[in-house]
C-alpha cells in the first residue's frame, strides 16, 4: 500500500508561512492539508479563502481542503476556482451530502467525506462508492494538538474491510494526533493518508518526521 502524508498548515508557524510550506515540501510531504473552520460547525475559526489565495503561488504540492463548516455549499466553488486538488466535507454538516459531492465532482475535484469520532461508519455507506476519500477524525474536530483517540481504530478497520470487500478505490485519511507511533496503529487498521501538523512542523528533523509516517 502506498502512503500519503498531508502536512496540516494549522500547526505551522504563521509568522513564517511561506518558509514553513517549503520546509514541508522539501521534507517530502505529498499534500498540504488546509483546514477551514467557520466558528459554527466547530467552535474555532481558522483561515479562509484570502489566506489560501495568497499562499498558493508558493505551493508546489496538491492542496487538500477540509471544510469544517456548517454549509459547505457556500465554499466549494470559491476553493475550486483557486485550483485545489480536492475538498472534503463533513457528513454531519447541514447541507445535503450528495448535493455537495456532486458539486465537488462537477468542478473536477476529488471528493471526500469526513466523520467525527462519534459518528458510526455506516453513515458513510450511501455515499462511499461516489467519493475518493473518507476522512476519519481521530480527535474531535476544531483544534490542533489534541491526543489521538484509540477508540476510533475499530471504525478504520470496518471501513477498510468494507472498501476492500466491495473493490472500491477509496482512500482512508486520518487526522488528529498522528505521529510515528499512532501512524503505525492506523496503518495496521487500514488507513493510507496521514494528516499531521504538530508532529511535522514541531519536529527538529522534519524530513525524519515525514519519513517516519511513510515507512
Amino acid at each position: 500500500m502506498d502512503y500519503i502524508v498531508s502536512a496540516s498548515l494549522l500547526a505551522c508557524d504563521f509568522t513564517k508561512l511561506g518558509s514553513e510550506i517549503k520546509r514541508a515540501e522539501n521534507a517530502g510531504a505529498d499534500w498540504l492539508h488546509y483546514d477551514v473552520m467557520d466558528g459554527m460547525f466547530v467552535q474555532n475559526i481558522s483561515f479562509g479563502e484570502p489566506v489560501l489565495k495568497s499562499i498558493l503561488p508558493a505551493v508546489n504540492i496538491p492542496v487538500d481542503v477540509h471544510l469544517m463548516v456548517a454549509d459547505p455549499m457556500l465554499y466549494i466553488d470559491n476553493y475550486a476556482d483557486m485550483g485545489v486538488m480536492g475538498i472534503t466535507i463533513h457528513e454531519e454538516s447541514s447541507c445535503g451530502v450528495q448535493e455537495a459531492i456532486d458539486k465537488i465532482r462537477s468542478r473536477g475535484l476529488k471528493a471526500g467525506i469526513s466523520i467525527k469520532p462519534s459518528t458510526p461508519f455506516e453513515k458513510l455507506l450511501p455515499f462511499i462508492d461516489k467519493i475518493d476519500m473518507v476522512l476519519v477524525m481521530t480527535v474531535e474536530p476544531g483544534f490542533g494538538g489534541q491526543s489521538f483517540m484509540h477508540e476510533v481504530l475499530d471504525k478504520i478497520i470496518q471501513l477498510r474491510e468494507y472498501i476492500d470487500k466491495n473493490n472500491l478505490s477509496v482512500r482512508i485519511q486520518v487526522d488528529g494526533g498522528i505521529n510515528d507511533k499512532t501512524a503505525e496503529l492506523v496503518k495496521k487498521a487500514g488507513a493510507d493518508v496521514f494528516v499531521s501538523g504538530s508532529y511535522i512542523f514541531g519536529a527538529d528533523d522534519i524530513e525524519k518526521a515525514v519519513a517516519s509516517l511513510k515507512n
